[in-house]
């Protein structure tokens, strides 16, 4: 089967959405199948045909470059100029999704759109997200096939869009990690890591305001952000004014060294991730993968991994006190239980299922 993988970004920029289609992508290829992923360059300065890990890569120009709503006409040519078996459109919300379902319409290709649904930083943004659902609803209508990553994702575009839910399949990301990291690496029980791009839903400044009581109780505790992004200023400076600097580091990792960061996430104490909204987030199903204690809010996706047993939780309104008490039991429990996760493999067979029923119409 021939497919393309359509998204706004692609490695070297890093993201869950990026980690998935990565996955995803090797397993088809060394099932037999070809895969190429269209998609775009706001920079001007990376290569327009690339491979990253085996994985054919077209890259078309994206303006403007400092904004995240930007456009890319080259999507919407790139299709319209060849033939796939499926146009798999990753995302849902930016311009890119937009062009390649409209680009496949109009070739009278057979398109499968997965949602990733996300939070955002900006309230005005948020706002009309029901808005931009209504306007993108009838390319979502003439897709192929609709996936979500959790059941609170098709839930959610099912009532949004007036989708009736039989329309969608749910296909949980994997939780499995690159090979390399199965080799042991000395955990550090005072480490606590928060992952994610560096915006303010994603909640890195709330665990930076229950670090002064946390260190109050657990002075060896440590904490790292990982990440890259807008907030990051505004991270740090919070960082600065609380006289954190020795307790908290925020700093970048490369993507492509995706064992050097697995085994990094592998040596924490606990894990946490306080998004305001996440539907299946790759970075909590990774440390819970690597056996990681985990803590995130009880909302969106992460109550539901939550009811599964997978992770503990605080309350979404929860103040700095709350969630350095949530952070100290949290390192002070026992480790995680053993639980079945998803895998890739489950993830890309389900995919093969969706490919070959919209293929076959």
């Amino acid at each position: 089967m021939n497919i393309l993988m359509v998204w706004a970004r692609f490695f070297p920029e890093m993201g869950g959405i990026e980690t998935h289609i990565h996955e995803v992508s090797q397993r088809l290829i060394e099932a037999g199948h070809q895969v190429m992923v269209l998609t775009t360059d706001r920079s001007g300065r990376l290569p327009a045909h690339d491979s990253a890990g085996g994985i054919e890569v077209i890259r078309v120009r994206a303006w403007p470059r400092s904004r995240d709503w930007y456009i890319a006409p080259g999507i919407l040519k790139t299709i319209l100029s060849r033939r796939w078996d499926v146009v798999h459109v990753q995302g849902y919300h930016t311009f890119v999704p937009l062009f390649a379902m409209l680009a496949a319409l109009m070739s009278r290709q057979t398109y499968v759109l997965t949602f990733h649904s996300g939070g955002h930083s900006s309230p005005f943004r948020n706002a009309i997200r029901r808005f931009q659902w209504r306007l993108l609803a009838p390319l979502a209508r003439r897709a192929d096939a609709l996936i979500g990553v959790s059941r609170s994702e098709v839930t959610r575009f099912s009532d949004g869009m007036a989708i009736p839910s039989t329309r969608f399949r749910m296909i949980r990301n994997g939780a499995e990690l690159p090979q390399g990291v199965a080799e042991p690496v000395q955990e550090n029980p005072n480490l606590i890591i928060s992952l994610g791009r560096l915006e303010r839903y994603k909640g890195h400044h709330r665990v930076i305001a229950a670090m002064p009581e946390i260190l109050r109780q657990r002075p060896n505790a440590r904490l790292d952000i990982i990440g890259a992004g807008p907030f990051e200023h505004e991270l740090k400076r919070m960082v600065d004014q609380a006289g954190l600097g020795q307790a908290v580091r925020i700093f970048a990792w490369d993507p492509r060294d995706r064992i050097g960061l697995a085994r990094h996430l592998a040596t924490c104490g606990l894990f946490v991730l306080l998004s305001d909204y996440e539907a299946h987030p790759v970075a909590v199903m990774e440390a819970l993968g690597l056996g990681r204690k985990v803590l995130t809010t009880y909302d969106s996706g992460f109550a539901e991994l939550a009811d599964l047993g997978w992770l503990a939780t605080v309350p979404p309104a929860a103040d700095g006190n709350a969630i350095a008490r949530a952070v100290l039991e949290r390192l002070a429990a026992p480790p995680m239980p053993q639980v079945t996760l998803p895998s890739w493999d489950e993830a890309v067979a389900a995919l093969l299922e969706v490919y070959s029923d919209a293929v076959r119409g």
